[in-house]
Formats: C-alpha cells, structure tokens, sequence
C-alpha cells in the first residue's frame, strides 16, 4: 500500500508541479517580451514532458535503467497510439503540415536513432547494448537543432507577445516556477520509488511497470492538454502536443539520462522500439491526407490494447 501511495503521491506531484511550472515561466516569458508561439514550443512542450524528465533523470541516477528507458518508449507509445487514438474518435485531428513535413518524421527518426546508438553488441561486438555518455550527447545535440529549427520558423511569423493584465505578477510567477519544480522532482523520485518497490513486491520486472503504469501516469499532461485541445476544436494543438512531447522525450530526455549515466538496451527493448517506430509509421500515413478521422483511431487502440496485452503475456 505504501508503494501505491508513492505512485498516487508522486504522480499528483508531477501533473500540478508541471501546471506551475509552465505557469510560471510562461508568465515570466511573457513580462520579459518573449512571443507566446515560442512559449508553446519551448516552455509548455518541456513541462508537458516534465515528469518523463523527473523519473526517467531520477532513475537512471539511482541506477533503475529499466524505469528510465521504459518510462520515455512507454509514453511514447502511449501518446501516439492511445492519444491520438482516443482524440480522433472524438474528433478528426486536423495535422499541419509542419507536423507532417517537421516532427513526424523526426520523432521516427529519434527512435531509429536510438536503436543503432544501442547496437553495440552488433558494431562493436561487445557484450552488452549502452547507450553511451557520448550517444547522449549527440541526442542532445539532435534536440538542439531541433530546439533551434522550431524557433526560426516560429520566428519568421512571429506575433507580439501578449502582456494582458491577467499576467501572473512577478512573485507570484517566480512563486509558481519554484513551486513547480520542487513538486516535478519530489514527484519524479516517488515514482520511481514506487515503481521499484510495486514490481519487486509483485514479482514483475520493472520494465512491465515502467512501460504501463509510471508511462501513462507521466503522460497525463499530455492526455489532458490533447483531450481538452480536441474537446475545443483546436486539433493542431493536440497533435502538436503529442508529436513535440515524443520529439522531447527522446532527444532530451534520453538524452539527458544517458549523459547522467550510460542506459542498457534489453532485446525486450528493441521491440518496444520497434512498435514505436511501427505505431509512427502507420499514424505518419493516416495522417498524410491532413486529418487522422474516426477509423484510424479505432485502429490506433486497437493497436495500444494488442501492446498492452504483449506486454502482460511478456
């Protein structure tokens, strides 16, 4: 019961820790004249992905390299194939084209990256597959230029930053900022104290946890900003949301996790990458006509639901 409430705990954490974060920051962006679209994709994309960062960092720091990478393919998975699944029975998502032309291809390509980086038993005929200090570097790097490509383009059509009065004043945004990121890592560190302690008192491996339970409770801010978004009609903000987050979530945060300290790729690994890769390749294609309709939702958890059961059965 114990293991339990650190999860619940933990994840309460995270979602209302990363709330004020972006709160925060995003107010103290705007006082500072910063346009909102560079906020949107700077500032709600890293704290939409905040608790993946706070456990993923977390457990690799504490040596759980099964909770560290299971937690970023787990949610990855989640995001694309129940997310966007469960929003476009709601609603046809409507793809702009720089999702289609920009980030859908490199959040494929992230997680191709991340299968020849752990090949290492294959190219260097060692004795395990890491991915390295070094390969964490150059996926931060990759992050970087995306970072910087995402910013140009916002920035040839940039708009006036909207200083409203409705504007967090500055105590309370540095309030809001400080708040948010002690809750995200006091978060991050339950769950991942809660994860290990649930699978070892279960007898399940820790990957099983990571890729169910810590995936989906670290992708509740995506679920609901992409839910709310799609609710409202605004359907490029969900796909947005949830493309961005993948991006995030491989370069940076597996990015910083490796140059924190080198992650094991298991051969279970390699197939949940390669149901991530599967799972974007058939969304990139039901997407390529600008929307992704009811249908192609259906299938989209259906495909979710068929994972999950692999993975019980695993």
């Amino acid at each position: 019961m114990i293991s339990v409430l650190y999860l619940v705990l933990g994840f309460v954490l995270l979602v209302k820790g990363a709330d004020f974060f972006v709160d925060g920051s995003s107010a103290i962006a705007k006082r500072l004249g910063i346009p909102s679209l560079i906020i949107g994709l700077t500032i709600v994309a890293f704290g939409t992905s905040a608790p993946e960062a706070a456990v993923s960092i977390t457990a690799s720091l504490t040596g759980q390299n099964e909770i560290a990478v299971g937690n970023v393919i787990g949610s990855n998975i989640f995001n694309l194939l129940f997310i966007v699944g469960l929003c476009a029975m709601i609603r046809p998502l409507s793809v702009h084209k720089s999702i289609l032309n920009r980030d859908f291809p490199l959040s494929i390509l992230g997680a191709g990256v991340l299968v020849i980086c752990g090949l290492d038993v294959f190219f260097n005929e060692g004795s395990v597959n890491v991915v390295s200090r070094v390969e964490g570097l150059l996926l931060l790097c990759f992050f970087i230029v995306f970072i910087y490509a995402t910013s140009m383009a916002a920035l040839s059509d940039k708009q006036a930053a909207e200083t409203g009065t409705d504007v967090l004043s500055w105590p309370k945004s540095f309030l809001y900022l400080g708040s948010g990121l002690i809750g995200v890592v006091a978060g991050g560190q339950l769950v991942v104290s809660g994860a290990s302690d649930l699978a070892l008192m279960l007898g399940l491996g820790k990957d099983l946890i990571a890729l169910t339970i810590v995936a989906i409770g670290t992708s509740l801010p995506e679920l609901v900003t992409s839910f709310v978004a799609t609710r409202k009609g605004e359907s490029d903000i969900a796909m947005g949301n949830v493309i961005g987050s993948n991006v995030f979530n491989i370069f940076f945060i597996l990015g910083m996790s490796a140059t924190v300290a080198p992650l094991t790729i298991t051969n279970n690994t390699f197939i949940d990458l390669g149901v991530l890769i599967t799972g974007s390749i058939i969304a990139f294609i039901f997407s390529r006509k600008g929307t992704i309709n009811k249908n192609s939702g259906i299938v989209m958890l259906l495909m979710y639901a068929a994972y999950t059961a692999y993975l019980i059965m695993r």
